[in-house]
């Protein structure tokens, strides 16, 4: 590339025959000194070897020659002055090329050097040939690097040495040598071409940043080095990597043209690194929304706080952000060790969210699982507050109230975002977090809204998949994730891991498969949606015991189960939470509907049950519940029942049932299926006035017949013989007979017998 041509700069300074007045005995410079007329020079028409040319008396210690126009110089272009010298008479004097290095503002940029290496002129008449080439960039072969700084050149040589000696000087020459320098100038811009050093020591941040600047549209090009960047450097224009980088952890690098993994890997020489960086702009441009890992496995030797990372720890942040397509595994390290801290606190259920009088309350970490006697499953540290020695919870943790030990266990995650104050609508989809049995996955901040997981798998977490450790689950979508947990082979009652956890409202769990963990999901609040999800927590002991694989501990939930296959586990729904368990006005146990999913279970005992309520206090009964069109079926063997009350705390209020439908469902293996409304079909074989009828083995969860809606005879109703007689009586109906309120009696106005068809309800009327 020639710049003389392509941009018509004039380089070559004019001949000695143009005058001596174009040439300065100093700097070059406006009123600086000319050898037009000086005793010490004069203008030799015929040489023998160059024609024309300036011949010249030594008379300084530097003797300078300096063109008086200006040459310009450019960023990345490299112009090569030779000049050809020999000695006539007198001292032999050593020879140099020079010039004087101007700014755009006409100052001297004196920080360059000016002056390229000295040549002894060794014999008389010999024709020596001095060259230096001055650039913007340090490369080998550019004796004068000279950054961006200057502008333009007063070019010439320096005579040196004894003074007395006779030169002559053929005309000085500048050509433009940028082509021996730079590969490839049609799309490229070196960062070394605008100063940059590349020595791992000197701050390239200006370079860089003039580099971008100067590329309008072409690539910058890092060339092999290592440059420190002192500052946050955005590079708007594509860019390519030869070189690293070196940063200080809070300084950022945003890549505007090429923000994926593979770019940063390449610019820090190290992909976990290069993933830390890119994360970490991810919240501080608004130029990109999306973090590519381009396919790629990141390999991290330690959680990820991405708060602290992003330098937002206790912030906000609300715009959408993604990171997607790729890998995130845990290497062998000591940093996934669980933090345990016992101590005493003191909790009051008048306070439910708050652990009070905290021993030890500087060594609890943030984000730490909440364990010991009376602790509701899934209690996390939200917050702590050293000064005032307390610490608050994601939900309240039971109804055991008192001074005690607790346990607090923190889990290491992949990425951490405990650190946000609330973080809002961000997203990770299509990555496989491989926990390797040393890292938990995924916890969310403390508050927000709308945190997204797709297409993704959890393979081997720890203890935790995803953990919620206050809202930041609100409005949670997981779609389409694999989890499989690092328990395969661990009995159903021995397994601790949990996929996930949530504690506010409004979550979308749909198409997910979940292997063999403790629970899939332990959900509080209400709004939430199961669908299509296959979840499964088996073992090959038989017979085996079976845990719930989803966890309902909200009261009248307004959720929905749909589509799902649910295997070797159930569902259960409890207030173990509430401060004060017992119902006083406040909605109890129903707003949930269980619609078309698959149950099935193998080798268990026939206590098992797909459907458990278990009330932690007295009054509580059953509201608004709807179950149709389900296939319950078990394999190598039967059990009792489909549903049943986990009465270890309490029971459930009967009398108080209401609005409940079961019907439409499939049974196989269940020795006593379960309806609502469920139609009995009665014989009476001997005259009676009273007729029992008994429909209780289909009363879902042990209810009593509380409702009828329908008797209807089933061919005549007759006195006994002989003398037989058909009857058109209808009989009256009382609710709730026997001990345990299971029966309704048909009351007759004289002793009859036959066969009805009676239509019994578990509820009361609407």
């Amino acid at each position: 590339m020639n710049k003389a041509i392509t941009d018509g700069l004039v380089l070559m300074p004019p001949p000695f025959s143009a005058g001596l007045g174009l040439w300065s005995s100093e700097d070059g410079t406006p009123g600086s000194a000319s050898y037009q007329g000086a005793a010490n020079a004069a203008f030799v028409a015929a040489d023998q070897d160059f024609g024309g040319c300036l011949e010249l008396l030594k008379t300084q210690g530097t003797q300078k020659l300096r063109h008086m126009g200006q040459t310009p110089v450019q960023p990345g272009m490299y112009l090569r002055v030779t000049a050809r010298v020999k000695a006539l008479s007198g001292n032999l004097p050593s020879v140099r090329i020079a010039a004087w290095a101007g700014n755009a503002q006409g100052g001297n940029a004196g920080s360059v050097p000016q002056t390229g290496p000295a040549v002894a002129l060794t014999a008389y008449g010999e024709v020596v040939t001095v060259q230096a080439i001055i650039g913007s960039g340090t490369r080998t072969g550019v004796t004068m690097a000279w950054g961006t700084e200057p502008a333009y050149a007063h070019v010439g040589l320096d005579l040196t040495g004894a003074n007395g000696g006779v030169v002559r000087i053929d005309d000085i020459e500048v050509e433009d040598v940028t082509e021996v320098f730079l590969r490839n100038m049609l799309d490229v811009v070196d960062v070394r071409d605008f100063g940059a050093r590349g020595d791992g020591v000197t701050n390239d941040y200006a370079a860089f940043v003039a580099a971008d600047a100067a590329a309008a549209g072409r690539t910058v090009l890092v060339s092999g080095g290592t440059y420190r960047i002192g500052a946050n450097l955005t590079i708007a224009s594509p860019v390519r990597f030869q070189g690293t980088l070196v940063m200080e952890e809070a300084t950022r690098l945003a890549l505007l043209q090429n923000y994926d993994l593979a770019t940063y890997a390449r610019a820090f020489g190290d992909e976990t690194q290069g993933f830390r960086k890119a994360l970490q702009v991810l919240f501080h441009s608004i130029d990109h929304v999306t973090l590519d890992l381009n396919g790629r496995r990141v390999d991290i030797s330690a959680p990820v706080d991405v708060a602290a990372l992003a330098g937002l720890t206790g912030g906000s942040f609300a715009q959408r952000r993604l990171i997607t397509n790729g890998q995130i595994g845990a290497r062998n390290s000591a940093a996934w060790d669980d933090t345990v801290v016992t101590s005493e606190a003191t909790y009051s259920t008048a306070q439910p969210y708050l652990l009070t009088a905290v021993a030890n309350v500087a060594n609890i970490p943030v984000g730490a699982r909440v364990s010991g006697m009376g602790v509701a499953r899934e209690t996390y540290v939200r917050a702590v507050n050293v000064a005032a020695g307390t610490v608050e919870l994601s939900l309240p943790p039971g109804f055991t109230p008192g001074t005690r030990v607790y346990t607090f266990t923190r889990y290491k995650y992949l990425l951490d975002f405990s650190g946000f104050g609330r973080l809002d609508k961000f997203e990770l989809t299509d990555i496989e977090f491989q926990g390797d049995g040393r890292a938990s996955t995924v916890m969310l901040p403390p508050s927000g809204t709308i945190f997204r997981v797709h297409g993704c798998v959890f393979n081997k977490p720890k203890d935790r998949a995803i953990t919620s450790i206050g809202t930041g689950c609100q409005g949670m979508l997981i779609d389409e994730c694999q989890f499989l947990s690092n328990e395969q082979g661990v009995r159903v009652q021995d397994r601790t891991t949990v996929c996930l956890n949530v504690n506010a409202n409004d979550v979308k769990l749909r198409d997910n498969r979940c292997v063999r963990f403790a629970h899939f999901a332990v959900m509080h609040g209400s709004g939430h949606m199961f669908i299509g999800n296959h979840f499964f927590h088996g073992d090959a002991e038989s017979p085996g015991v079976r845990r719930a694989g989803v966890v309902l501990s909200g009261i009248n939930i307004k959720t929905l189960i749909t589509g799902n296959y649910v295997d070797n586990c159930f569902i259960e729904m409890t207030n173990e939470r509430e401060p004060d368990p017992n119902w006083v006005s406040q909605f109890s146990f129903g707003g949930l509907t269980i619609t078309g999913n698959i149950f099935t279970v193998n080798d268990v005992v026939p206590s098992f049950s797909w459907l458990v309520v278990t009330p932690c206090g007295s009054g509580h009964f059953i509201q608004g519940l709807s179950i149709t069109g389900n296939t319950f079926r078990t394999l190598n063997g039967t059990i009792d029942r489909v549903e049943k009350v986990d009465t270890t705390w309490a029971v459930l209020e009967y009398s108080r049932f209401r609005n409940i439908v079961v019907q439409g469902n499939n049974f196989n293996g269940i020795t006593s299926a379960m309806h609502n409304p469920v139609t009995v079909s009665h014989q009476q074989n001997t005259a009676a006035t009273t007729w029992a009828v008994d429909g209780s083995a289909a009363l879902p969860f042990g209810g009593w017949a509380r409702h009828v809606q329908a008797v209807v005879a089933e061919g005549s109703i007759t006195t006994p013989a002989p003398g037989a007689t058909t009857r058109f009586d209808m009989p009256y109906v009382q609710l709730e007979q026997g001990p345990e309120r299971k029966l309704i009696n048909l009351r007759w106005p004289v002793a009859v017998l036959g066969r009805v068809q009676v239509t019994l309800r578990v509820d009361a009327p609407v």
